[in-house]
């Protein structure tokens, strides 16, 4: 795809940025937004703009927030001795949906990837650490993604952490509800294994 003059394709180069949008997606939303009232347009770009403005990262957990602390954070009814330790905002979300988690969130924008020069440095493990040494903290629940580079971030952690005093706990990662065994790999299994608990 050119960027070119044309507006449509300049138009679905950039919607082609946004992760999950495909060429032939970007294009289809590109001519969608060209059939609209161009004040739904402007609207749609303000939005885009002024939201993207407005948010910043909060100064405690690193979550999306218009103020310095997150209303999360800012909640004083929150437990403040569990901490969950999450990749990025959208999990951060994931987790509130359940509604029954009721303690705070650490933010680490990012995980681990030697592949794609990601080391500790990069990510806000320093930040989890200073948490850890200035509040008092019971646990730690590490609830990164369990593929290969969450996983080692998770162990990673672990490993800084345990030594300092604070029970570490691992989210419990297996079969869905609903699905069934013949059609779990390998990886997944042994991980509801792993996960199983006393009834």
């Amino acid at each position: 795809m050119q960027e070119g003059c044309d507006p449509i394709a300049r138009m679905a180069l950039q919607l082609s940025r946004l992760p999950g949008i495909g060429q032939k997606s970007a294009q289809r939303l590109a001519y969608h937004i060209a059939a609209m009232p161009q004040e739904q347009v402007k609207e749609l770009a303000a939005a885009l703009w002024q939201g993207r403005k407005a948010l910043r990262f909060c100064a405690l957990c690193g979550n999306y927030t218009q103020e310095e602390y997150c209303p999360i954070c800012a909640d004083e009814k929150r437990h403040t001795g569990q901490i969950c330790v999450v990749r990025d905002a959208r999990d951060v979300a994931a987790m509130e949906r359940m509604r029954d988690f009721k303690g705070l969130y650490h933010v680490l924008g990012g995980t681990l990837s030697p592949m794609d020069h990601v080391g500790p440095e990069d990510i806000r493990i320093k930040e989890l650490l200073t948490r850890l040494s200035t509040e008092t903290v019971n646990e730690i629940i590490l609830a990164t993604n369990p593929d290969i580079e969450g996983e080692a971030t998770a162990a990673y952690l672990a490993r800084l952490i345990k030594p300092m005093g604070v029970k570490v706990t691992r989210i419990a990662h297996g079969v869905p509800v609903g699905s069934d065994l013949e059609y779990a790999d390998e990886v997944t299994l042994a991980k509801a294994m792993e996960g199983r608990r006393e009834l």
